[in-house]
């Protein structure tokens, strides 16, 4: 027989579940997005924001910013 190797636990995501909500905004019943999305990606993927520009993770599109 071979070898047996045992896996360790996964380790979990450290990103707070508070982040995941900053990219909407809740007023009312109405729920408004306030990150932008990408334009070759369309939508449902976020543009990432830096200090200077924004950014697209699955495409690489960037925008600077003035």
């Amino acid at each position: 027989m071979g070898k047996v190797i045992k896996k360790g636990k996964k380790k979990r995501s450290n990103r707070k579940p508070s982040e995941r909500w900053k990219k909407y905004n809740l007023s009312g019943d109405k729920v408004t997005k306030t990150a932008r999305f990408c334009p070759r990606c369309g939508q449902g993927i976020f543009l990432a924001e830096a200090k200077n520009r924004l950014f697209c993770g699955k495409c690489h599109y960037v925008e600077v910013k003035k």
